[in-house]
C-alpha cells in the first residue's frame, strides 16, 4: 500500500501570515523571464480572444449600446479607446465599458475563478493607453507580465477556497469578486507601483469588492454581463489612487475582516494555494479554458457530451426520442430549471444560460454559434423541437465537487434515448478548449474574425490581419496601444 508524501508547508503558508503583502510583492516584482513559455503563449491567445469577444458584443447586445451611450454622454478626457464602437473616454470609464463588453456574449475564456481575462486585459489596455498619452509606452513583454501577474493572483484566490461549488453555495460571481484584486494587480504593475503602493492598490480594490449572483437568478439581467466592467473600472481608478499615495486596506486576505472571512465565509482557506511557490507555480495552466461555443460555462460539458454521442453513434435529429441531463453541480440545475422557460428563452442571454436550449441546438445542428442566440436563432423550429426533448434529473445525495473552468466536467452525464430503443450516455472528463483538449491559434484566430465581424463599427480586413500578427508576436512590440488603435 503506497502513500503520497505531501510537502511540509512553512508556517506562513499554513497560516496565511503576510499573504496580502506577499501577493503585492509578487505583482510588483514578477519578471518576464520567470514566466513559462507555455503561459506566455496562452496569455497572448487570451489577449486576442478577449478583444474579439468584446468587440463582437458591441454590434449584437442591446446593453452594449446602453453602456456605451451612458459613458459617451458623461464626456471627460478622451484617454482610452472603447472597443467596437470607437471613440475614447476617461480610463476608468473605458475600462468599465470594455470589461462589460467582454462578457456580454458569454464567449470569453474561463478558469477556476471565473473569467480571468476580462478582469485583467481591459484595465491593462486602459492603463497602457493612458500612459501613452503621457509619453510612456508599454511594450509587449511588460504588458504580458502584468496580465500574468493579475491572472495568477485571480486563479490562486479561487483555488484556495475549500467550499464545493462555492459560487453557488455562497452566492458570488468569482469573476467580479476577484476581479477587483486581479485587475488592480495588472493595472498597478503597468503603472510601475512598488511593493508598498501595490499593497495599497490591492487594498483599495478589496474595499470596493462586490459581485452578487442574485443578478443571475430568474431572468438574466444586464448586470450579469457587467461584472468585469465594475471591477475593471474600480481596479483602474484604484491603482491610480495608489500611485498618487492613497493608502488602501491592509491584510485584505488574512485580516479579521478579510476576503475569506467576509465574503466566502470560510475560516480554512488553502493558504498554500494563495502564496505557495509564487513566481514558479502558475496554476492557470491547469485550469484555463477557451470557449469554442458562445454560452455559459455550465453548458460546455453538456455540449461536449451531446456532440460525442451525436458523432460516435452517427445520430440524426430524427433519431432522438429524449435527452436527459443527469447530475452535475448546482450551476447545472440552475441552467436546467424551470424547464418550460429554459426550453423557450426569449432573449439572447437567457438562451446562453439554458442547457435545454443549448443542448437542443447542439443535437439539432452539431455545433453552437453566435447565430443561434440571435432573434432568428432563438426562434429556430429545429432547435426548439429538440429543446422540448431535453429534461433534467438530479442525483439525490450526490457529493458536490469543484466544477473548475467548465462547471461540471466529470460530474454531469448526458443520456440520449433513441427511437429504436437504445439508451446512450456520455460523461466527458474534458471539453474542447481546456488543458486536456487545447485549441491552437487557428481556432482562436477564426473565432476572433467571426466575433469582430459583428462590430458596431466595421473594421477593415487589413487591420484585422495586422492585429492578429501583432498579438501573435506581442513580446516583440514596443507599444501595445498600436493593437487597439487598429481596431478603433
Amino acid at each position: 500500500m503506497s502513500s503520497v508524501i505531501k510537502p511540509t508547508l512553512s508556517a506562513d503558508a499554513a497560516t496565511g501570515k503576510d499573504a496580502s503583502r506577499k501577493l503585492a510583492r509578487h505583482a510588483a516584482t514578477l519578471q518576464y523571464e520567470a514566466i513559462p513559455r507555455e503561459l506566455l503563449e496562452l496569455t497572448k491567445q487570451c489577449v486576442l480572444d478577449t478583444l474579439g469577444v468584446a468587440i463582437g458584443a458591441s454590434g449584437v447586445n442591446e446593453e452594449a449600446t446602453l453602456v456605451n451611450d451612458y459613458v459617451h454622454d458623461l464626456g471627460g478626457k478622451a484617454e482610452v479607446t472603447i472597443w467596437g464602437f470607437g471613440g475614447k473616454a476617461p480610463a476608468p470609464w473605458a475600462a468599465m465599458v470594455n470589461g462589460s463588453l467582454g462578457h456580454m456574449l458569454d464567449y470569453d475564456d474561463v478558469s477556476d475563478g471565473g473569467h480571468v481575462s476580462i478582469s485583467t486585459i481591459p484595465p491593462g489596455f486602459a492603463i497602457a493607453e493612458k500612459l501613452a498619452l503621457q509619453g510612456t509606452q508599454i511594450n509587449g513583454k511588460d504588458f504580458l507580465t502584468a496580465i500574468v501577474a493579475g491572472t495568477d493572483i485571480h486563479t490562486r484566490l479561487s483555488l484556495a477556497i475549500d467550499i464545493p461549488d462555492w459560487t453557488m453555495a455562497e452566492g458570488w460571481f468569482a469573476t467580479q469578486l476577484f476581479g477587483f484584486i486581479s485587475g488592480s494587480a495588472t493595472a498597478g504593475r503597468l503603472l510601475g507601483l512598488d511593493e508598498d503602493k501595490m499593497e495599497n492598490a490591492l487594498g483599495i480594490g478589496y474595499n470596493q469588492m462586490s459581485g452578487s449572483r442574485q443578478m443571475a437568478v430568474g431572468a438574466a439581467t444586464h448586470m450579469r454581463a457587467m461584472q468585469a466592467g465594475f471591477s475593471g473600472q474600480a481596479a483602474t481608478a484604484g491603482a491610480e489612487m495608489a500611485r498618487r499615495g492613497i493608502i488602501g486596506d491592509k491584510e485584505f486576505l488574512e485580516g479579521r475582516y478579510g476576503m475569506f472571512q467576509n465574503y466566502v465565509r470560510t475560516g480554512t482557506p488553502d493558504w498554500d494555494a494563495v502564496i505557495g511557490e509564487l513566481g514558479t507555480r502558475f496554476p492557470l495552466l491547469k485550469t484555463h479554458g477557451f470557449k469554442v461555443w458562445p454560452a455559459c460555462a455550465y453548458t460546455r460539458p453538456t455540449n461536449a457530451a451531446t456532440l460525442i454521442l451525436r458523432n460516435t453513434h452517427k445520430l440524426k435529429p430524427e433519431d432522438v426520442e429524449s435527452i436527459t441531463i443527469v447530475g452535475g453541480t448546482g450551476g447545472t440545475q440552475l441552467l436546467c430549471e424551470p424547464l418550460d422557460k429554459k426550453r423557450r428563452p426569449q432573449v439572447s442571454i437567457d438562451g446562453k444560460y439554458s442547457i435545454p436550449f443549448t443542448t437542443g441546438v447542439m443535437m439539432a445542428r452539431g455545433n453552437v454559434t453566435l447565430r443561434d442566440y440571435t432573434d432568428e436563432g432563438l426562434r429556430d423550429p429545429a432547435a426548439l423541437a429538440m429543446a422540448d426533448k431535453v429534461s433534467y434529473r438530479a442525483i439525490p445525495g450526490a457529493k458536490m465537487e469543484r466544477g473548475g473552468s467548465s462547471g461540471s466536467i466529470g460530474i454531469v452525464t448526458v443520456e440520449i434515448k433513441t427511437k429504436d430503443g437504445r439508451l446512450l450516455s456520455s460523461k466527458p472528463d474534458s471539453v474542447p478548449g481546456d488543458p486536456k483538449q487545447r485549441v491552437g491559434w487557428d481556432v482562436i484566430e477564426a473565432k476572433f474574425r467571426d466575433c469582430v465581424s459583428f462590430a458596431a463599427k466595421p473594421i477593415a480586413a487589413k487591420n484585422i490581419d495586422r492585429v492578429i500578427e501583432l498579438v501573435r508576436e506581442l513580446e516583440k512590440q514596443r507599444d501595445v496601444t498600436e493593437i487597439v488603435s487598429l481596431l478603433a
